[in-house]
């Protein structure tokens, strides 16, 4: 029989080092399983070996924390601008959790089930309205006996409360994460508030994922931090931020960049960038230190080498990587065997390729969240009028810049 694993809130207790796993959604999409726009989990029912094989690369880079592949897996998602699946999202959560438990099973990984933000909340539905879209996943992850659940990826921490707030009637341990930076979320509430408020609800872990680079994620979870702490409250702290350099994004992150989401790749952070934020994350009091979109494998690999020593164990993929690049004192080129040294990749100043390209880029901010009729969602697709509108509004605001 099977030893019993330690819970999550055990392992924090106890002030050990969680590394979650990276960003199924991008990864899959470059893969060929999921498709951008609507950037749904269908893949766990149509290639469920395709979720599979990502889940044990995380699991094999050092991850202990396999998230259920169900980004965007609510019913009025599935349904959103066209989207036809003829797969319920009952069925995609249920299989996300099947693949999930199957990895975890094979090392010592705890499964969470996630649930993220929701067209309905954007288009103003009421709060009964939307709990019961989280409520109908929460029965999936009850069903399948989920470890604990994570409510991640929300712009408003309004809408966060209210997930947390169905997802503890579980009485499961809950964690939850937004997707700010330390402008705040989308209504101009301070990280710092954000923090308190999600504790006040009931998350027992809080943090911030997606939308921007580590060391911007670190930095709001540093404030959050501070709120929660002012408050007199106790709570734990994860983080899972992009793997994309960011310094140019505004409140809206990532996703009004020009280059988002097809031309990203050069923003794209080392190995070598992925020790420098595991080491701050946890300077900062983060033990919960994972990734989200962009993250491959051997970046969180590179965040389990770099808390080796703090968690007593390296994963099993270094057996295939030497430390700091020791692995090119074996290459046939001596000017590469040269480079098998901690302090030439520590201070590598990676170029781009591209000469003609800009470092920094002008964000695309319409101004535009919750309560604005542009986002409010429907279930029959874009039509030509409405992207008529839409490119209207994008040469209005690029002339505006």
């Amino acid at each position: 029989m099977a030893p019993v694993k330690k819970g999550i809130l055990e392992r924090l207790n106890a002030g050990e080092v969680v590394i979650g796993d990276g960003g199924f959604v991008f990864a899959l999409e470059k893969r060929g399983y999921v498709k951008a726009g609507p950037w749904t989990p269908e893949a766990t029912v149509t290639h469920p070996e395709a979720v599979r094989q990502l889940h044990r690369e995380f699991l094999r880079a050092g991850a202990n924390v396999m998230q259920t592949f169900t980004f965007y897996a609510s019913d009025d998602k599935l349904e959103n601008r066209g989207q036809n699946l003829k797969l319920t999202g009952v069925q995609i959560n249920e299989a996300a959790c099947d693949l999930a438990r199957e990895v975890a099973s094979e090392g010592d990984a705890l499964v969470a089930g996630g649930v993220c933000q929701t067209p309905s909340y954007l288009s103003c539905k009421s709060e009964t309205e939307v709990k019961a879209i989280f409520k109908k996943q929460l029965d999936v992850f009850m069903k399948k006996n989920v470890d604990f659940l994570i409510a991640e990826y929300f712009e408003h921490v309004e809408e966060a409360e209210w997930a947390v707030q169905v997802l503890k009637t579980s009485g499961k341990p809950v964690a939850a994460c937004l997707c700010i930076g330390p402008e705040g979320d989308m209504h101009g509430v301070s990280p710092a508030e954000c923090g308190v408020r999600l504790v006040k609800a009931g998350a027992q872990i809080i943090g911030v994922n997606c939308h921007f680079d580590p060391m911007t994620c670190v930095e709001a979870v540093r404030k959050m931090k501070e709120g929660v702490e002012k408050a007199r409250l106790k709570v734990h702290y994860m983080v899972q931020p992009l793997a994309f350099h960011t310094p140019d994004c505004n409140c809206q992150g990532f996703i009004d960049l020009p280059e988002f989401p097809f031309a990203l790749e050069p923003r794209i952070l080392t190995r070598w960038d992925m020790h420098k934020y595991a080491r701050e994350a946890y300077k900062t009091g983060i033990r919960f230190i994972g990734g989200c979109c962009g993250f491959e494998p051997y970046h969180i690999r590179a965040v389990a080498e770099e808390l080796a020593a703090e968690r007593g164990i390296t994963p099993p993929g270094s057996e295939k990587h030497g430390m700091w690049g020791s692995g090119l004192e074996m290459h046939t080129k001596p000017w590469v065997r040269a480079r098998a040294r901690r302090d030439y990749w520590e201070t590598i100043m990676p170029a781009s390729g591209r000469p003609k390209c800009p470092s920094l880029s002008t964000p695309e901010g319409w101004g535009v969240t919750k309560g604005h009729a542009d986002l409010l969602q429907h279930k029959e697709a874009t039509s030509s009028q409405e992207m008529k509108h839409v490119l209207e509004m994008q040469k209005k605001a690029k002339s505006s810049a």
